[in-house]
């Protein structure tokens, strides 16, 4: 008897309604044996619905279940499973599904009971009698590890609270296994339940970093993805206390205590993801009011008094990674709501804030940055024009009430706070500015005499050209200024800064050539000061930050470019300054980058278009003749050459809000530019590139996330991705080479993630039943009929190779779809590298499935009939062979005889590097159609997206049936 499978009910009386819950069972169990489980679900579910009978509801109760536990989903198939064994309870089948359900929850000790009770009513099945023994197994193992752990935990703390071991190697010692045992749920669970917490929470109390590590470290294990452990740990320790630790000044304690408030953040939202549980299962209170809480205090933490800068930023990058939600699908943003309305002017008060000085708040260089981000996000969360509105009218209040009253020192905080937002959400920055006052106060403390007020009041106006309605009326009434504090100001600090403000009102005009702000020869003036302030190891990192900021600005003319990537020194010292503890430096740092590589966004214009402007007198933007394609290629290979890829790899490691979504975003486009030439790839590799992009890929904006996802593709296709990316690090790429398969991608994207795939797939079958849980099979299935013939072809190419796997091979031989066809067809095709794909696998498919070698002549002659076979197939020997049969043999020659000549069928994990892929992929460069293209529009409009479907069924649901 089969047991894993939904199971072959016996046949029954027919009953009202009986019929169509019985075709829908049916259809369930096929779609479940070709391995669409959402469909069989989806399928049981509508039987379930239609009034059938306690049998037939026991069945599907338990084929639910199956389902459930393919698709990891061990808490429902718990359930389903349950449900079946109430309607029938010897239903042997459904009793070993809630077993195995129970084994992966961790609960073993009920798993055993059901398989007691399967082996009570079917003594001879060898499969619940094995199963059985490994349960037993596990059991017997757990019991041996918690017992031998009751004294292990007994003797660490013992030695840890000792007072005479202080300092000793076997305290150390002793620290480190309680953080081991710690990181396995059972031991986890066994520190909880020997008084653990109470014991860590007299640890935390000594003040000795080394102890206080040790204990935050253990606590992470306790808290990590278990919410009833987490609630109870913050009941005995106390919320108060746990946030309060962020504060201290030891900077690895609070980076320590901002990790384990992550983790608590973490369980309380998404509850129990590991199995294990105890067996009273305690009791969960709202997490809801658990977080409002946990907020609160590091919203209170934000103002307090004594707090070290390095707490304050701690708890800024905790309210940035928990509050605002994290798709805007998600209706509910009341969590924002709340938090705008509790602490908006907490978080002002440390924009606001001026570093060090007597009497304010401690922060760092990163603090307000941090804050400008927490209130971008904020801001960004909001989903009408009431909650934005209320959110400016908070910032305005709190504005006017410093600016007000308060003197000379309330109007540099009011200053400094709009500068704050005009970092963050410029929108409210720019309504800010436009307060009675404010802008005035801004030109006239640009004059002060002294240094501080000089600072706020210069950075302000260097935030406010940002826009080019500011930028406009600061070049009517600031210019002037700012060049009198660049020429006579002593102060490097005030001169650097005044010299960022007329480098972005001098790059106003972005990339458009024909819009220059400033007389010719101005821009390369300020950039060569900017070079030789960066380079001035004598100034600190957070002024040599506004010279980088400059170059961001400057790097839009093409001639600063060149000049800047000669400039090895500047180079080098961009880079060792992007490593350093002045993270607010990255977004400029990138900036520059993608200036330098062209990897922003442009369109060629279209010339009839452009004579239309030319017409109509107005202003038609030109490309600078330095920003050609040659000088592009030139400029990539000298910043290669200067370690571009390792300083990125850098930057991308950074934990810090810094480095926000947008500045991903850039990154990822700088990747994709440094690895468009094939010669390049290998030094990208060489320094980390691939390790780097992996992230960039799963996380950030969609326009990010695609760039890097095609970056790997690039990398994956011209280099052996074992060595690009060794050890687990290969499956990490499955996931997003099959996002670029989406058809909101390019037909060269589509392209490019078709080949990186067929390397994957004919590397390992691990990565093959990767690439099919990530569902990309219908996909790729799409892509074989796409009427452009690159595309078809690398399709049909990954189709070979992941046609070595069962299931794959499962949508083949079931009967009633056009998969074996269309194979055959393309075994006949003009193209030898589309025959050469399509002969081998069939090739494959025969030599697995012998069965499949029947019915290729049956294939052949419905096509004849249909008249679907390509023209260019026909033979002089004509269509028929001897007796009337069909000369299958002879159609598919033109493929198999690739084979037999040597040639290959399957695709190994190199095939790419013989195919000159770079030649292909610039065939479907946008703007030209490949040579020979069916799909693509014929007037260099490059690859066009076809709905029109094919003929045949290509659905993933056509199974070969099921139990």
């Amino acid at each position: 008897m089969t047991v894993s499978g939904p199971g072959t009910p016996e046949p029954r009386p027919a009953a009202p309604g009986a019929s169509s819950v019985e075709q829908l069972r049916k259809e369930g169990n096929e779609l479940f044996k070709c391995g669409d489980y959402e469909g069989a679900l989806t399928a049981y579910t509508q039987a379930l619905g239609l009034g059938a009978t306690p049998q037939d509801q026991a069945i599907l109760h338990r084929n639910r279940a199956a389902c459930h536990l393919k698709l990891e989903d061990y808490d429902k198939a718990e359930t389903e499973a349950s449900k079946a064994i109430e309607k029938d309870g010897g239903d042997v089948k459904a009793l070993y599904r809630r077993s195995q359900a129970l084994e992966k929850l961790g609960r073993l000790d009920q798993a055993v009971l059901d398989l007691q009770r399967c082996v009570s009513l079917e003594p001879k099945n060898k499969v619940f009698q094995e199963a059985l023994r490994n349960i037993g197994g596990q059991i017997q193992e757990k019991v041996r590890y918690m017992s031998s752990t009751d004294a292990k935990v007994e003797q660490m703390f013992q030695i840890l609270l000792d007072p005479q071991e202080k300092g000793t190697e076997k305290k150390q010692k002793a620290s480190q296994n309680l953080v081991v045992l710690a990181r396995e749920d059972a031991g986890a669970e066994k520190i909880f339940r020997s008084n653990g917490v109470q014991l860590l929470q007299r640890l935390l109390d000594t003040g000795e970093a080394d102890l206080m590590l040790a204990a935050l470290r253990t606590l992470v294990g306790i808290c990590s993805e278990h919410q009833s452990r987490t609630v109870a740990t913050l009941s005995v320790l106390g919320t108060r206390r746990v946030v309060s630790i962020l504060g201290v000044e030891n900077q690895a304690v609070s980076l320590a205590a901002c990790h384990l408030l992550q983790v608590i953040f973490d369980a309380l939202k998404e509850g129990v993801k590991k199995g294990f549980r105890g067996k009273e299962g305690a009791i969960i209170v709202d997490p809801a009011r658990e977080l409002k809480i946990l907020i609160s205090n590091l919203l209170e933490l934000l103002t307090e008094v004594g707090v070290s800068g390095q707490g304050r930023d701690n708890a800024l990058t905790l309210l940035i990674k928990t509050v605002p939600r994290k798709s805007l699908k998600d209706p509910n943003n009341s969590l924002t709501l709340w938090v705008i309305d509790q602490g908006l002017k907490k978080i002002l008060e440390v924009g606001g804030s001026v570093q060090d000085p007597p009497g304010e708040l401690m922060v760092t260089a990163n603090s307000r940055m941090s804050a400008s981000v927490l209130l971008s996000k904020l801001f960004d969360d909001l989903k009408c024009d009431a909650e934005r509105e209320n959110f400016h009218q908070l910032c305005e209040n709190y504005i006017k009430s410093w600016f007000e009253g308060q003197g000379l020192a309330g109007k540099l905080r009011a200053i400094q706070t709009v500068s704050c937002l005009l970092q963050g959400p410029c929108e409210a920055g720019n309504r800010a500015l436009e307060l009675s006052g404010v802008m005035e106060s801004v030109i006239a403390l640009c004059a002060s005499e002294q240094e501080e007020e000089q600072l706020v009041a210069v950075e302000a106006l260097i935030h406010a050209a940002g826009k080019a309605k500011r930028a406009s009326f600061i070049t009517a009434n600031g210019v002037s200024l700012l060049k009198d504090l660049y020429k006579r100001s002593e102060k490097d600090s005030i001169r650097i800064r005044a010299l960022v403000g007329l480098c972005k009102l001098g790059s106003a005009g972005g990339t458009d050539f024909s819009m220059k702000q400033f007389a010719e020869g101005s821009t390369l003036k300020l950039a060569k000061q900017c070079r030789k302030w960066l380079c001035n190891d004598q100034i600190d990192a957070g002024t040599r930050r506004w010279a980088v900021e400059g170059l961001a600005y400057l790097t839009f003319d093409a001639d600063v470019k060149e000049e800047f990537v000669e400039d090895e020194a500047a180079l080098k010292a961009l880079f060792q300054l992007s490593r350093s503890e002045e993270r607010s430096v990255l977004f400029a740092v990138a900036s520059a980058l993608v200036n330098c590589t062209n990897s922003y966004d442009y369109e060629e214009p279209d010339p009839k278009m452009v004579e239309l402007a030319k017409y109509a007198k107005q202003h038609v933007p030109e490309q600078h003749p330095k920003d050609k394609a040659g000088f592009v290629r030139a400029r990539v290979k000298k910043l290669l050459a200067a370690g571009v890829v390792s300083a990125m790899t850098c930057m991308v490691k950074t934990e810090s809000p810094v480095l926000t979504n947008s500045c991903r975003e850039l990154l990822s486009r700088v990747f994709l530019a440094l690895v468009d030439d094939v010669e390049d790839r290998g030094t990208v590799v060489a320094q980390g590139g691939g390790k780097a992009l992996l992230p960039l890929a799963l996380e950030g904006t969609d326009v990010g996330q695609t760039k890097a996802a095609q970056a790997l593709a690039k990398l994956t296709i011209t280099s052996n991705p074992e060595m690009t990316f060794p050890g687990e690090r290969i499956y990490e790429v499955v996931r997003p080479l099959v996002s670029l398969l989406h058809l909101n991608c390019s037909g060269l994207q589509n392209f490019e993630a078709l080949m990186a795939l067929t390397n994957l797939a004919g590397i390992s079958e691990r990565l093959r039943q990767k690439i099919l849980k990530e569902k990309a099979v219908p996909m790729i299935e799409g892509y074989m009929f796409e009427e452009h013939e690159m595309i078809r072809r690398a399709a049909t190419e990954c189709m070979c190779n992941l046609a070595m796997s069962k299931e794959v091979q499962d949508l083949f031989e079931a009967k009633g779809n056009d998969r074996l066809k269309l194979l055959v067809l393309y075994s006949g095709e003009d193209d030898e590298l589309l025959r050469r794909a399509a002969a081998g696998g069939l090739a494959m498919l025969t030599s697995m499935r012998p069965s499949l070698c029947s019915r290729i002549p049956q294939v052949v002659s419905a096509s004849v009939r249909e008249g679907r076979w390509a023209r260019n197939s026909l033979h002089a020997g004509g269509w028929w062979g001897a007796g009337g049969i069909p000369g299958h043999a002879d159609v598919l020659l033109p493929g198999l005889s690739l084979l037999l000549g040597g040639g290959t069928a399957l695709f190994p994990a190199d095939h790419a590097l013989a195919g000159d892929p770079a030649g292909l992929a610039s065939k479907l460069q946008p703007g030209a159609a490949a040579p020979g293209c069916r799909g693509g529009t014929e007037h260099g409009g490059g690859l066009e997206r076809h709905s029109q479907q094919p003929d045949g069924e290509r659905s993933a649901g056509d199974p070969v049936g099921a139990g």
